[in-house]
């Protein structure tokens, strides 16, 4: 049975309402053969102004949550709708849209309706405005479905990093990063991996100091903390190394001598994967597309997102990519159809 995938819209002040029409519209033919189904939640004004300024012809019939059954493309008001809310333009309300589609993708999904969830970009100060107090997608995911200990991955290509900490201050790193963690993270990649149907799962763990700690002269953590779990993740049957220095993991990763990185803290893990993710445009010095997917691990439900943010500047302008967008939908696919068959 062919998964069906909700898209939650994100912020309508941002670019989700067009990468939404324009990924749709590439992926028609799948579409329209039953081979994808995808259920779009969030303001339908904001979907259909999209539509109407792209001046696509893609039909987004609105459904209720309690129907019997949705046709393979289709939308579902999330709230609502208050005042309008303009593309680029940072309002309560678009903060407030971005928390009820996300709320109501989690419900349909813990109730089998949907087999997982992609999430478009929302804004923090608007998500905050409208009084929901998370630092972002991850935390807001792992309080509606009661979970402790998700974890972020970063994907591109075959460049697959997750993250010990996130969100948080660097001073706040060190104290983050002890064994249950550790091998918690390295637990959830390596199951990933596997969703995912890699022949191998050789994962790298980056060390949190330059240089691995040289020793115990620049920190101990790698020596004390990482290299214990590591060596029982291996006692365990699990294929891991390290902990590899920072400034050499990421090529190695790349070159294919690990399928994922476990990185210490957010720009550790975010930097590399966004910089071989952007397509910049050196006669513009500006980027004109972005490549990459956001999953979180841990959940009892699927989630990706693309791996940007709501780009106030550009919305509604038409010129958002939605690249980042479709291979967020292929990703909760595999990871969709892996779980149908575990």
């Amino acid at each position: 049975m062919t998964p069906h995938l909700a898209i939650t819209m994100g912020d309508p002040a941002g670019v989700g309402p067009e990468i939404i029409v324009k990924a749709c519209a590439r992926l028609q033919d799948r579409l329209a053969a039953g081979d994808l189904r995808l259920l779009v939640i969030g303001s339908r004004v904001s979907l259909e102004a999209a539509r109407t300024a792209l001046g696509s012809g893609l039909e987004f019939p609105e459904v209720q949550e309690g129907d019997a059954s949705w046709p393979a493309l289709a939308c579902l008001q999330a709230g609502p709708e208050g005042e309008p809310i303009r593309p680029g333009v940072l309002s309560a309300d678009g903060g407030r849209f971005a928390y009820l589609a996300v709320e109501r993708a989690v419900r349909l999904a813990q109730a089998g309706r949907i087999q997982g969830m992609v999430t478009g970009p929302l804004n923090k100060e608007a998500l905050n405005k409208a009084g929901y107090h998370f630092a972002g997608h991850t935390e807001m995911l792992a309080a509606l479905t009661g979970v402790r200990g998700s974890v972020m991955m970063l994907a591109h290509g075959n460049m697959r990093v997750s993250h010990v900490t996130t969100h948080i201050a660097l001073q706040d790193v060190p104290a983050r990063l002890t064994p249950e963690r550790l091998r918690t993270v390295i637990d959830l990649t390596d199951r990933a991996l596997a969703g995912l149907a890699l022949p191998r799962r050789r994962i790298a763990v980056a060390a949190l100091n330059p240089h691995a700690g040289e020793g115990g002269l620049f920190g101990r953590q790698d020596i004390d903390i990482s290299e214990p779990v590591i060596a029982r993740c291996v006692a365990d049957g699990l294929d891991v190394v390290g902990p590899v220095p920072g400034d050499t993991v990421f090529v190695k990763l790349r070159a294919g001598q690990y399928d994922a990185v476990v990185a210490m803290y957010h720009d550790q893990g975010h930097i590399p994967v966004k910089l071989l993710g952007f397509n910049v445009n050196p006669e513009t010095g500006t980027w004109d597309a972005l490549s990459g997917v956001n999953i979180t691990l841990g959940l009892p439900i699927i989630r990706t997102s693309v791996d940007h943010g709501t780009a106030f500047d550009i919305a509604g302008k038409g010129i958002a990519n939605e690249l980042s967008l479709i291979e967020a939908i292929e990703y909760a696919e595999a990871l969709a159809a892996a779980g149908a068959t575990a």
